[in-house]
């Protein structure tokens, strides 16, 4: 008899496996961070995450050549992991986690959420999206008898957005407010009317560009809640394109100097990697943005 193992539906990771994954992550985290050394933790960071974490810490080297002169240890602490079954690969799971970066009380608690991915047997646990979320914002996550947690498919029929369309509609969305089944908030129509108010300064005219980005590992990871609906993860890619009239200067910070290329003459291009996390409802209804995460990845000047 033939076993398929990679169609056997099986939990992703054991709570120790989860468990150290998250050490892991933690400690190459503190130390590329003391360091503003990428190199550190590339091996632990990966997707959206890890090309916001890389790029961040290689424009904070090159400002701060000797380390990070006020490096403060991360921890990482009360973890609760959710683990989906699922079958073949990639494999995926959710640490819920409070962070010694926020006041544990009131309206500046909050907890981190982080999504660990696995391509194949070989390879090591890596982070690849985190969310900032209340405490009170994160979904209620469907669990089985034994506490196994159901993925969601990319494809799937049964939410009014398949995970793997989410990209490209809500890159539509920031463009020109379509698809309309956003909801309204800090992280689309706000933002939208944010980027507006931008576009025609004085003497600088701005362009945004959003595009999909959902191949590989930047693809959609998501989680089937209580209540039928999924939380799901997924990145998008943003250009902020300045443009200056005859006889005026762009300004370029430190940390976009430190990831530019070309000289800033008259346009200067930034690149961004922004990770979303949101609920999508059973059957239809609007998608909500519950957090955003975005990192300047690369710049340009012409």
């Amino acid at each position: 008899m033939t076993v398929h193992g990679e169609r056997e539906v099986v939990p992703s990771a054991t709570k120790a496996e989860a468990a150290q994954a998250l050490k892991d992550f933690t400690d190459a985290y503190n130390k590329a961070d003391k360091a503003y050394d990428p190199a550190l933790d590339a091996d632990h960071v990966t997707g959206a995450l890890g090309a916001i974490n890389q790029a961040g810490l290689k424009a904070r080297g090159v400002n701060y050549p000797d380390g990070n002169p006020q490096h403060v240890p991360l921890e990482l602490t009360d973890a609760k992991f959710t683990i989906p079954k699922k079958a073949g690969w990639p494999r995926f799971f959710l640490a819920d986690v409070d962070s010694n970066r926020d006041q544990d009380q009131g309206n500046q608690d909050n907890r981190w959420v982080l999504v660990f991915l696995r391509d194949s047997p070989d390879d090591i646990w890596q982070a690849a999206y985190l969310t900032i979320l209340r405490p009170n914002a994160i979904p209620a996550l469907k669990t089985d008898e034994d506490g196994f947690a159901e993925p969601v498919a990319p494809d799937s029929a049964a939410l009014a957005v398949a995970p793997r369309d989410l990209s490209e509609e809500y890159s539509s969305y920031m463009q020109n407010g379509k698809p309309e089944h956003f909801k309204d908030g800090p992280h689309t129509s706000e933002w939208r009317a944010s980027r507006k108010k931008e576009e025609n300064l004085p003497g600088i005219r701005t362009l945004y560009i959003d595009q999909a980005l959902d191949s590989d590992d930047f693809g959609p990871l998501g989680f089937v809640t209580r209540d039928g609906s999924a939380l799901v993860f997924f990145t998008v890619r943003n250009y902020e394109r300045q443009i200056a009239a005859q006889g005026v200067r762009l300004q370029v910070v430190p940390d976009v100097k430190a990831l530019l290329t070309g000289e800033v003459k008259s346009t200067l291009t930034k690149e961004r990697i922004s990770s979303q996390a949101v609920t999508v409802p059973a059957g239809g209804g609007e998608v909500d943005v519950l957090g955003r995460l975005t990192g300047l990845t690369a710049a340009k000047g012409s």
